[in-house]
């Protein structure tokens, strides 16, 4: 199998981040191949020594390892219960945590037994269980792999790995067509979470399924009119609710089971639903990790949560592609939490927690909408405010040295610069007298930056060597003249010249500017 192009740019970018550094992190979306690319950094690595794949459930590890006979051609030892790898003749193990953290088991190993260790789900990396294999193996090169870190795991992580060496975004793929897109429904019903507790904080499980009861038979009863032809997955907080939500949704005429831990057919259930001889499947937060059915093309979460990355895992389970599925459709209901945040649909594309509210605000008028048609429609109020704020105080800049950072990423159109947030701790230091020089240089001024969005914007600056300075986007903007972000620098240093050498009068120039394109953006 030929790895995707995303797939070719982590590789590279993983290994090139192993030559001076110990621990990185890859955040692919569920259902890009995150198996098939770490799959093949192990394949790389033995090389250098035997390779441990970490993860924590039994259908992570039986994935791992497919993968890498799949697409690799090699066998795996296993590290698991009463079967173990000690001595064995693979190049790679696939381990489970749960039997590998325990001095015991640990101290079968020398230290530098393995020198690659791979952690799948790597969001779970800061517990214990973790932490003693990863101590135990201290002078291995680490690879986080996860889908679904938020902000607030990345913070955590950054106590352990050291650099985030690619991240694929969930826009990205859906745009290049590995994904499917995402629309979202929010059901006109209001659940009064207000009693509900927060415990580790998230509401805690037990109190949710006692605010959630009472309105179940109404929830089904809104189901029924938008997904009865869907293959839809339910996520609950109890195995009781989940079990009593199938026996509602069957009297309504769905084709509903329900599978949980306990579940002695649990394979049997899960093979029917993937073959469509069930349209609903309900879980008590069972199928959040290692399950791939790209038949499911509706989700619905009834178990509110305020961590962003438990969502995306819920959401994950609905965004593979499969024939005939032109979108993802996620029901969201009205739920009334008081005082706490909730993850909303939104939440899983929108950076900022401001333009996932505006969305969510959006939703809320109860129709169908593609989500990111929504964030654009955010995206372009927000701009539009920002300039309109930048143009009232342009008044009090006329005299100023520099360009603020902020408008000339308004002006290249950068969402990365301008939704910039500092996740290691390097990045949050004040910015280098280095970095200030070279971006004052630029004519943009560096006060206040931190060393992490400088290094973000001169990587751009450079980028843009041969077009047109920020300088001169501002001037010939300000005369009128479009899309100067794109113009090559020679085009826009001639320009210049032409409307000094008019006594900066447009209209006594062969132009007119808001009609003008140069010969490279003609050519293109």
């Amino acid at each position: 199998m030929e790895l995707r192009p995303y797939q070719i740019e982590a590789e590279t970018a993983i290994l090139k981040e192993w030559e001076d550094k110990q621990r990185t992190l890859m955040v692919l979306p569920t259902g890009t191949g995150k198996t098939v690319v770490f799959a093949d950094v192990a394949k790389q690595r033995i090389s250098s020594g035997k390779v441990l794949i970490l993860a924590h459930r039994e259908e992570l590890l039986s994935q791992a390892s497919d993968k890498i006979h799949q697409f690799c051609g090699l066998s795996c030892a296993v590290e698991k219960a009463e079967q173990t790898s000690v001595d064995a003749p693979e190049p790679i193990t696939v381990g489970s945590v749960q039997t590998m953290m325990t001095e015991k088991r640990l101290l079968r190993f020398p230290k530098d037994y393995f020198r690659t260790i791979i952690v799948d789900e790597a969001h779970h990396v800061m517990a214990q269980s973790y932490q003693n294999v990863l101590t135990h193996f201290d002078a291995a090169k680490v690879l986080g792999v996860t889908a679904t870190p938020d902000r607030g795991d990345m913070q955590d992580l950054s106590g352990f790995f050291e650099s985030l060496a690619y991240e694929y975004s969930l826009r990205d793929a859906i745009k290049q067509g590995y994904l499917s897109p995402i629309r979202v429904q929010t059901m006109p019903l209001n659940i009064d979470l207000g009693s509900v507790k927060v415990s580790c904080g998230d509401f805690q499980v037990n109190d949710i399924g006692n605010a959630l009861e009472p309105y179940l038979e109404d929830i089904a009863d809104e189901m029924a009119k938008v997904c009865k032809d869907k293959h839809t997955v339910v996520f609950l907080p109890l195995i009781a609710i989940s079990q009593k939500f199938r026996d509602i949704l069957n009297s309504k005429g769905f084709r509903a089971v329900e599978v949980n831990g306990q579940s002695k057919n649990r394979d049997e259930i899960l093979q029917e639903f993937s073959e469509g001889k069930h349209n609903v499947l309900c879980n008590s937060m069972l199928l959040t990790e290692g399950w791939d059915c790209p038949i499911v093309d509706c989700i619905v979460v009834l178990r509110p949560t305020k961590i962003r990355s438990l969502y995306c895992q819920m959401v994950g389970r609905g965004t593979r592609l499969y024939p005939g599925k032109d979108h993802l459709l996620i029901l969201d209901f009205l739920w009334m939490t008081g005082r706490h945040n909730l993850v909303h649909p939104a939440d899983i594309i929108a950076k900022d927690k401001k333009v996932a509210e505006k969305i969510t605000e959006k939703l809320e008028k109860g129709e169908e909408d593609d989500l990111f048609e929504l964030e654009r429609d955010v995206l372009e109020e927000r701009k539009n405010a920002l300039e309109a704020a930048l143009k009232e105080a342009e008044k009090e800049r006329k005299k100023a040295k520099f360009i603020d950072p902020l408008e000339f990423e308004l002006s290249i159109e950068d969402e990365s610069l301008i939704d910039y947030v500092p996740i290691f701790g390097w990045e949050i230091a004040p910015a280098s007298e280095k970095q200030v020089k070279v971006i004052e240089q630029y004519g943009i001024n560096a006060e206040g930056m931190s060393k992490g969005q400088a290094s973000k914007l001169i990587d751009t600056l450079i980028s843009r060597k041969d077009l047109a300075t920020p300088k001169q986007i501002k001037l010939l903007s300000r005369y009128g003249f479009r899309n100067v972000k794109d113009w090559q620098k020679k085009e826009a240093s001639a320009m210049i010249a032409e409307l000094h050498a008019c006594g900066w009068k447009p209209w006594k120039s062969h132009v007119v500017p808001e009609f003008y394109v140069p010969k490279s953006l003609k050519e293109t």
